[in-house]
C-alpha cells in the first residue's frame, strides 16, 4: 500500500466507523482504482456489499480479497455471507479454511456451528460451538447457541443451563432472556417463564415477540384479560403480527367472547392468506356462533390451501353434522381419518354421523376407537356408554355408571345431562352435571340482552322455542295446547330450529301458532334477536338438554322471563332459565335446592296431553304383531336405553312365573333384540317369549296396545310420552317411582288419572304388582274399566284445564316480572 493509498484507506475507515458508508464505499473504490492488489480493502468493500444488501457484488469482492491474500477472517466474513444465502455446505467449507489457517480463530469456530446448524447436523454444530466457547468461555453467542443446539435435540434441562450461563456472563442479552422463558414454558415453570418474558420486555421494550409468548404464558395461567394485553402489545410493536392476532383469537373464544374472537382471527388471515390455523379457528367460531353456512365455507378456504388437512375435514363434517346433513358428514369423516387414521376427534364424530343415520352399531365401533386413542375422553365415553345401552349392551354396565356419575361429582368432566336420566345419579348429580353443561354455553355479560321495563302488549306474548314442531312425541303431547290457547289474553309464537318433514302435523302446528317462524338457519345470537326484536314476554324452552338442542338462544335471554316446560325432566341448571313447570308428584317442593329454576306446580299432572291423537279404528289383531293367541302379554315401548339388567331381571323372573306369557317391546334398532334375546337365554329364558313390536305410525301404533295386557315400566327413567299413549290407549300402566323428576313422570299421569295403586315404591313391590296382576284378569278388567271411566275427565286428558293451568303459570311469571319482583316459587291453583 503506497502512501497516498494508505490515507485514502484511513479515510474510508473513519468514514465507516461514522456510519457515512457511501463516502466509505467511494474511497474503497478509489484505493482499488490505484491498487487492484489492496487485499483489505477488497475485503472491506465487500463487507458495505453485504450490508447493503448486494450479496452477489460482496460474494465476488470477498473471493476477489482471497484469492490475493488467503486469510482466516476473510474466509470466516465468506462462510458468513454464504449462510445468509442458504448455502449451508459452502458455507462450512468456507469456515473450515479459515480455522484451517488459524485453529484457535473463536468466532470462526462459532460461525461453523452456525453453518452445521443451518444444515441440519447438530451433533457437529454443538462440537464446534463447544470448541468456540473453549476457545473464548465469555463468548455469550456461543453458549447461547449451545442451548438452542440442546433445545432442538430434547434436551431442555441443559438448555436451560447453556441460557444461564450466557445470561450469567451478559446479564443483557436479551435473547438468552427470551429462549430460558420458552423453555420454562414448555416445563410448565409458568411464573418462571413469565419472569423471563419480562426481563426480556425490560431490556428490549420493542421485542413483539416477547410480547406474545408472555402472552401464551399468560393465557396457560388463567389471567386471560392480561394476556390479551400482552398481544395487545406486541401488535402495537409489529402491525403485520398474524400470529398475535391469531393468539388474540383464541383466547377471546376462551373467554365466550365469539364475535370479538372471530374479528381477531380474520385479522390474522388478513395479514396472512395461507395461515390455516386461523382459517381452521374461524371456522369453529362460526360453528359455535350457529353460523353454519358460513363455517362450511371458511373449512373449504382450508382444502384450497391445504388439500390433506385432516382437522379441516373433520371440523366441516362436525358443522355437516350440526346442520342435519349427516350422510355428507359422513365422507368428510372419513376422508380426515384417511388423511389420519389416529384420530380421535375424527372418530368421536364419526360416532356421531352414524348415530343421527340410525347405524347404531357403526357408531358404537367409533366411538371404541375414538376412547382407544384418547381412553380419558369423557365425551366419546358418555357417547359410548349411551349408546351402549341404546343397543341394550350392558357390558360393564354398573362401572360404566359409576364413572359416568364419578365423572360428574368429579367435576372436571362435562357429561351431557340427558345422558344421566337413565342412571342412579341423585338430584344433586343431575344439578351439578347440567350447572357445568351450562356455562360454556353463556356468553359473556355484554351480549346478554338487558329487559328494564314490560313492553305495552295488550296481550302476554308467549314464545315456544323447539326443534321438534314437526312429527315428533313433544308435538304429538302439545299441539292442542297451542290450538287452545286464550288469544284474548296471549299471543303465541313458534320459534323453530328443527327440520320441515312436511307431515299433517308440521302443518297443523303452522296453523296453531299466531306467527310460525322458522330460526333455523340463524346463528344462536341472531335467534335471539329475532325473538327480543319480537318483543317476546315469556319464552318456554321445550328442549332442554335433548337430542338438537339449541339452548344457547335462551342463554343470550331474549326474553325477560324465560322458562323451561315439557322437553326435558330436570334441572338445566341455567341462570337464564328462570323456571321450569312441574307438579308435586314429579318434583315436590322440597326438591326446590336440586332445580336451579324456581319451581312452578300445576295442579294435577304437569304433562299437556293432545286429545286429537287418533288410534286407528282397526286394531291389528295379536297374530298381526307376532303376539300368541293366547297368554299375558306384558308392554314395555319405552325407549331401550331406559331398560337396565335390573328391570329386565325382573321382567324374566315375570316371564318364568307367567306361563305363557311374552315380552312385548319395541323395536328400536337393529342392536336390541339379538342382545336382548341373548340376556333372557342366560336368565333361562326363551329367546322367543321377547317379541319385537317395527315403528308405526302413532295412530295404528296406540290401536296396537289393544293387544297388550299390562304396560311394564322402567326406572330410574320412567315412560313418558309412551306411558301418556298407553293410558290414552285404555292399557294400565304399572311404574315404580323413583326419586328423580325423570324417574316420577309415569307415576304423575297414573296417580292424576285415578290409579295410584299402580305406582310401586320398589322394585320388589313392583315385580309383586306385575305378578298379582298377571294372575288376577277380574282386577286387571276393574283396572281397565275405571282407566275408560276416568280417561276424559281426569287433570292428565283434561286438555282446556291443563292450558288454564298453565296460563295462569304464565300469568303469574308475567305479573312477578312486572312488579319487579324476583323470580320465586308458587303454586298453580286449578282453575
Amino acid at each position: 500500500m503506497t502512501t497516498s493509498t494508505g490515507a485514502l484507506f484511513r479515510e474510508a475507515v473513519e468514514a465507516q466507523r461514522r456510519g457515512d458508508i457511501a463516502q466509505a464505499a467511494r474511497l474503497y473504490r478509489q484505493v482499488l482504482s490505484l491498487d487492484p492488489r489492496d487485499e483489505a480493502a477488497c475485503g472491506n468493500l465487500a463487507i458495505i456489499a453485504a450490508q447493503q444488501g448486494d450479496l452477489a457484488g460482496a460474494e465476488r469482492l470477498f473471493r476477489q480479497a482471497l484469492d490475493l491474500r488467503p486469510n482466516p477472517e476473510g474466509f470466516n466474513n465468506l462462510g458468513t455471507l454464504l449462510q445468509q444465502q442458504g448455502r449451508a455446505a459452502e458455507a462450512i467449507a468456507a469456515h473450515q479454511r479459515a480455522i484451517a489457517l488459524r485453529p484457535d480463530y473463536a468466532a470462526a469456530h462459532l460461525a461453523l456451528g452456525n453453518a452445521l446448524k443451518q444444515q441440519g447436523d447438530l451433533d457437529a454444530a454443538l462440537a464446534a460451538y463447544r470448541d468456540a466457547v473453549r476457545l473464548n468461555p465469555t463468548a455469550a453467542e456461543a453458549h447461547n447457541n449451545i442451548g438452542v443446539v440442546l433445545q432442538r435435540q430434547g434436551k431442555p434441562d441443559e438448555a436451560l443451563a447453556a441460557y444461564r450461563e450466557t445470561a450469567a456472563l451478559q446479564p443483557a442479552y436479551a435473547q438468552a432472556h427470551f429462549n430460558i422463558g420458552v423453555v420454562l414454558h414448555e416445563k410448565r415453570d409458568l411464573d418462571a417463564a413469565a419472569a423471563s418474558y419480562r426481563q426480556v420486555i425490560a431490556l428490549r421494550p420493542d421485542i413483539a415477540d416477547a410480547y406474545n409468548n408472555l402472552g401464551t404464558v399468560l393465557q396457560d395461567q388463567g389471567r386471560l384479560d392480561e394476556a390479551l394485553a400482552a398481544f395487545a402489545a406486541a401488535i402495537e410493536r409489529r402491525d403485520g403480527y398474524a400470529e398475535a392476532h391469531f393468539n388474540r383469537g383464541v383466547v377471546l373464544r376462551e373467554q365466550g367472547r365469539l364475535e370479538l374472537a372471530l374479528a381477531a382471527l380474520r385479522d390474522a388471515m388478513a395479514r396472512r392468506a395461507d395461515y390455516v390455523e386461523a382459517i381452521n379457528n374461524a371456522g369453529i367460531v362460526l360453528q359455535e356462533l350457529g353460523r353454519l353456512d358460513e363455517a362450511l365455507e371458511t373449512f373449504e378456504g382450508i382444502f384450497k390451501l391445504r388439500p390433506a388437512h385432516a382437522e379441516a375435514y373433520n371440523n366441516f363434517g362436525a358443522v355437516l353434522l350440526g346442520q342435519g346433513r349427516a350422510d355428507a358428514a359422513l365422507g368428510a369423516l372419513q376422508k380426515a381419518l384417511t388423511l389420519r387414521p389416529d384420530y380421535p376427534e375424527a372418530f368421536y364424530n364419526l360416532g356421531n354421523a352414524w348415530r343421527e343415520l340410525g347405524r347404531i352399531e357403526g357408531a358404537i365401533a367409533a366411538y371404541q376407537s375414538a376412547l382407544r386413542l384418547r381412553p380419558d375422553d369423557p365425551d366419546a365415553f358418555s357417547q359410548l356408554v349411551y349408546h351402549r345401552w341404546r343397543a341394550c349392551d350392558w357390558t360393564d354396565y354398573a362401572a360404566d355408571q359409576a364413572r359416568l356419575i364419578d365423572l360428574v361429582r368429579g367435576g372436571t368432566a362435562r357429561v351431557p345431562p340427558f345422558y344421566l336420566l337413565a342412571t342412579a345419579a341423585s338430584c344433586a348429580d343431575q344439578l351439578a352435571c347440567a350447572r357445568r353443561w351450562a356455562e360454556p354455553i353463556k356468553p359473556p355479560p355484554q351480549d346478554v340482552f338487558r329487559h328494564i321495563a314490560p313492553r305495552a302488549h295488550s296481550r302476554i306474548r308467549l314464545g315456544y322455542l323447539s326443534a321438534d314442531f314437526h312429527q315428533h312425541a313433544t308435538a304429538a303431547l302439545a299441539a292442542e295446547l297451542f290450538e287452545r290457547h286464550d288469544r284474548e289474553r296471549f299471543e303465541v309464537v313458534a320459534y323453530s330450529y328443527g327440520p320441515d318433514d312436511a307431515s299433517p302435523m308440521r302443518a297443523r302446528l303452522i296453523r296453531a301458532f299466531d306467527r310460525f317462524v322458522d330460526i333455523r338457519t340463524l346463528s344462536h345470537r341472531a335467534a335471539a334477536e329475532r325473538i327480543h326484536d319480537d318483543e317476546v314476554d315469556i319464552l318456554i324452552d321445550l328442549k332442554g338438554y335433548t337430542q338438537h338442542a339449541r339452548p344457547q338462544i335462551a342463554a343470550f335471554r331474549p326474553a325477560p322471563v324465560q322458562a323451561s316446560y315439557l322437553g326435558f325432566p330436570a334441572t338445566m341448571g341455567a341462570d337464564f332459565i328462570d323456571y321450569v313447570i312441574v307438579d308435586e308428584f314429579v318434583a315436590p317442593a322440597t326438591e326446590q335446592p336440586f332445580f336451579a329454576e324456581k319451581l312452578v306446580h300445576l295442579p294435577g299432572c304437569y304433562q299437556v296431553n293432545d286429545r286429537q291423537r287418533a288410534i286407528a279404528p282397526s286394531a291389528p289383531s295379536r297374530a298381526d304383531c307376532a303376539l300368541p293367541r293366547e297368554g299375558f302379554v306384558f308392554c314395555s315401548f319405552n325407549n331401550s336405553y331406559k331398560i337396565t339388567p335390573d328391570f329386565f331381571a325382573c321382567w324374566m323372573r315375570l316371564l318364568a312365573a307367567v306361563r305363557g306369557s311374552v315380552l312385548w317391546l319395541l323395536e328400536a334398532n337393529e342392536l336390541v333384540a339379538h342382545n336382548l334375546r341373548r340376556e333372557a337365554e342366560r336368565r333361562g329364558v326363551d329367546p322367543a317369549r321377547l317379541v319385537f313390536a317395527p315403528r308405526a305410525l302413532l295412530p295404528e301404533h296406540l290401536a296396537r296396545h289393544r293387544n297388550a295386557d299390562l304396560f311394564i315400566d322402567t326406572l330410574p327413567c320412567n315412560a313418558h310420552t309412551t306411558a301418556s299413549d298407553a293410558l290414552w290407549a285404555g292399557l294400565p300402566v304399572l311404574t315404580c317411582a323413583g326419586s328423580t323428576f325423570a324417574g316420577r313422570v309415569a307415576g304423575s299421569l297414573v296417580a292424576a288419572i285415578g290409579l295410584p295403586e299402580l305406582i310401586a315404591t320398589s322394585l320388589a313391590d313392583y315385580e309383586r304388582a306385575a305378578l298379582a296382576l298377571a294372575g288376577d284378569p277380574r282386577k286387571l278388567a276393574d283396572l281397565r274399566a275405571r282407566l275408560r271411566r276416568n280417561r276424559d275427565s281426569s287433570s292428565v286428558f283434561d286438555l282446556p284445564q291443563t292450558t288454564r293451568n298453565l296460563e295462569a303459570a304464565y300469568t303469574g311469571m308475567w305479573r312477578r316480572w312486572c312488579a319487579g319482583e324476583s323470580t320465586a316459587a308458587f303454586v298453580v291453583e286449578s282453575r
